[in-house]
This record gives structure tokens, sequence and C-alpha cells, in this order.
């Protein structure tokens, strides 16, 4: 397997990540593996609803991801060209990413989720990578599965999806055996559900793929989760397509965005994420939602995608604004999750904070 090494300080600057600052759900068919077909592109254009109760909002033009530089082509219009079938179909889920601490944070978010999965229906969670602070687990019957993810969620009734991020795979986030301990715990869970390091499943007129981004962080086996990505989407009509994973395309807290991470450029600044995000995700994703910084914000379209981070799932960091990228909204002042409906082709997500209160909803349309 390929593996780089850089100055041990860039590496730790790098993976540096940490600031102090329900319904029953249903299993959907999944797919895993490589292959060589060409990537479908949705016609994805949006009618935009939004209202905020709480923390910032921006209607500024969508910026370049690596230097804050204006594109006049994404504005995140809300005018409306081209329609999109996607058929017909509901599906409700949370989503929310960097909460594997264990600590009174997660517990409280997992409350609210449990809440309002009560109230408005939840089938499953995507849950956003960086589960096992601070170095992963090291097999599959490590105790963090009970203390940092079975016990939180004891009382939501539904599947995980996971994806993994950087602390999942040790100190230096490089460790890839260590990916093998997650897939087996799928095994022993009736909720953790990871079938490899990257897959997809459909959930009625919605396709999910759950990347490894660390993976593509660390330039390790792109071509092969490249592959298995083109494969994937080939063909597929009337769905909508959701990837996730853990590192963010765009974002204004301090891992910032891809090719800029920490303020860093090359390889530890992500720019095989960015390659991959601008090549694979821009365009053929409807939506893509990530972690990695610990705070909730809904980006400024970009390049055909929605792209919004929920990284609030048990404790927070604070936003630098690095890039200055417009979003409609963002907070850094308390944990929190995403939740999502989808009903035939209309998109609507809410973000909610670590006490179940409704902060910012917005809808889109294809």
């Amino acid at each position: 397997m390929l593996r780089r090494s850089i100055f041990a300080s860039l590496l730790l600057t790098a993976c540096a990540d940490d600031g102090t600052n329900p319904a029953s759900g249903s299993e959907g068919t999944s797919s895993t593996g490589a292959g060589d077909a060409s990537a479908t592109s949705p016609t994805s254009t949006t009618v935009a609803t939004t209202a905020s109760t709480s923390a910032s909002e921006s209607g500024s033009p969508t910026g370049d991801p690596t230097t804050g530089a204006t594109s006049p082509e994404d504005t995140g219009s809300a005018d409306t060209t081209t329609g999109a079938n996607v058929g017909r179909g509901e599906v409700r889920f949370v989503a929310m990413g960097d909460a594997g601490e264990g600590n009174e944070g997660q517990f409280a978010v997992a409350a609210a989720i449990g809440t309002v999965c009560e109230e408005r229906g939840c089938d499953f969670a995507l849950y956003l990578g960086d589960n096992f602070y601070d170095v992963g687990v090291d097999s599959n019957m490590d105790e963090q599965f009970q203390t940092k993810f079975e016990l939180p969620y004891a009382a939501l009734d539904f599947p995980f999806y996971v994806t993994l991020g950087n602390h999942d795979y040790g100190s230096l986030g490089n460790e890839w055996p260590k990916s093998q301990y997650y897939i087996e715990y799928s095994d022993q869970s009736d909720k953790w559900t990871l079938p490899d390091e990257y897959y997809s499943f459909q959930e009625e007129n919605v396709h999910f793929v759950s990347l490894d981004t660390n993976q593509l962080f660390w330039g390790q086996d792109i071509d092969a989760q490249r592959q298995f990505l083109q494969q994937d989407l080939a063909g597929l009509t009337d769905t909508w397509i959701i990837m996730f994973g853990h590192h963010p395309y765009l974002s204004n807290g301090p891992h910032g965005n891809a090719g800029n991470y920490e303020g860093l450029f090359g390889l530890i600044g992500g720019e095989d994420v960015l390659e991959f995000m601008e090549q694979d995700v821009c365009g053929k994703a409807h939506v893509y939602i990530c972690g990695h910084d610990h705070s909730k914000q809904w980006l400024e379209p970009q390049c055909g995608t929605e792209f919004i981070v929920s990284g609030g799932g048990a404790k927070l960091t604070d936003f630098e604004h690095r890039n200055d990228n417009p979003t409609l909204w963002e907070d850094d002042q308390t944990e929190g999750f995403l939740w999502v409906e989808i009903i035939d082709n209309s998109f609507t997500g809410v973000f909610y904070d670590r006490n179940g209160a409704e902060q910012y909803e917005r809808t889109i349309t294809l």
C-alpha cells in the first residue's frame, strides 16, 4: 500500500483536530468494489427557501475553495431552469460527525436526536467519521465500541451508515489495517453499518455513497476509489445522489478548504481531496455532507452541488474563515446535528442544536 512520509511536525499539524472551545428504520441495498464505467451527472438546479433563528447568514457570491476568489457562475441562484425526475419516495435521516468522545456533549446530541426522530421520523443515520477519539480502536472487540457508540445511541433504533475519519485511522491517520476492525464490527452490532471503506446503498429514490476521504488525503488507492464511484454512478436514473465523507470540500472551520487544509498546501493541505472533489463529486452529487470541522455549516451551492458540514456531534471548534467561504448559515456555538427529509423531488434539511431546538431550515427542489 502506498504510504507517503513527510516531516513529523507537518504530519502532526495536519492531523490535529481537537478544540475545546427515533423511529425504527430500514436498511437499503448496498454495493462495494471497483469498476471502470463513466459517472453520470445529476441535473440539479434548485429552488431554495431559508429560515434562520440563530447564528449567521451570508448572501455573498461563492468563492474558489483555495483562494476565496469570486466565481460568477456559482452564485447559488434560486432560479429553476431544468427539472429532474427522481422518482417517488420518502426518506428521513440524521447526519452528524466527530462524535466519538463518549462525553456529555455526545449524549446530549443523542438525546436531542431521539426527540426529533420521535416527532419527525428517522430511517437511519449518516455517521461522518472521527468515530473514536483520539486514535481509533485496536480490535473489533475494543470497549470503545460500547462507551463511545452503543451506549450514547442506545435509545436510537435505526442503522448508522458509517464513514471513517482521520482519528479512526490512528495518530497520524494512516494506519490502514484499522479499517478492518470497523468493518468486522458490523457483524456484531444492530446499528453499526460499514461493509467496506467506501460503499453505496439505496433507500427509496435516494442513492447514498460513502467516501473514504482519509484515503484520498494520503493518496491511498485513489484510482480504485474513483473507479468504484464511476461504476456505482453509471446508469443511475430517477434518483437523488447524496455523497458523504469525513473531509470537507469547503469549510470555514480551522481545517478549512480542501487544498488549503490548516492553511497549508500540497499533500498535507489536501490537494488530492481537492482534485477528487472537483472531478468526482462536483456536479455529480446533488448534496455532499461531511464533518472534520466541529461546527454546523450550509455553504452556498458550488459547482452544481450543495455542501453541508455537520461536525458538531460531541464538541466544538471556532470558525476561522481562512477562505471566507460564503454560507447560507453557520454556527460554532452549540453542538448539534442535521435532520433531512426527502420526499419525491424535494430535499429539506434542518439543523438542530444539542437541546433539540431548530436553528436553520433549507429546502431544495429538483
